[in-house]
């Protein structure tokens, strides 16, 4: 499993891009999506709904459960990926390109995002 470098990684296991504008892009990683199997239905967040870091903002359903998107930062839905509500299979395989979920305008920098590597030491050590 390849997590990109430049990324940073919740341990709900969402990942955020670096803010381009203020603006970051959020998804889940593939040991979510793995872990989730087929993701058949997507819910996000309003665009210009506020998400707060931790804080549940959507839900993903797969053939095996339903589980809780959390926001991993806090600011201002700006844009969600329609492909996804449309195509949620996208989740399962494009985790990092085209299954990611929504982007935020960023208010508050969060401070307990992991770096690529300390993510996969995070999802080894159990």
């Amino acid at each position: 499993m390849s997590n990109p470098q430049q990324l940073r990684y919740s341990k709900e296991h969402e990942w955020l891009s670096a803010a381009a504008d203020g603006v970051s892009t959020v998804g889940i990683t593939e040991f979510a999506a793995n872990s989730l199997g087929d993701v058949v239905f997507v819910q996000l967040p309003e665009v210009g709904a506020g998400v707060t870091t931790g804080e549940t903002c959507g839900e993903l359903e797969s053939t095996k459960s339903v589980s809780d998107l959390y926001s991993p930062v806090t600011g201002e839905v700006t844009e969600i990926n329609q492909d996804v509500v449309d195509d949620p299979s996208l989740v399962n395989s494009a985790p990092f390109e085209g299954g990611w979920l929504f982007r935020v305008r960023v208010t508050g920098e969060p401070d307990d995002l992991l770096s690529a590597d300390e993510y996969v030491a995070f999802t080894t050590s159990g």
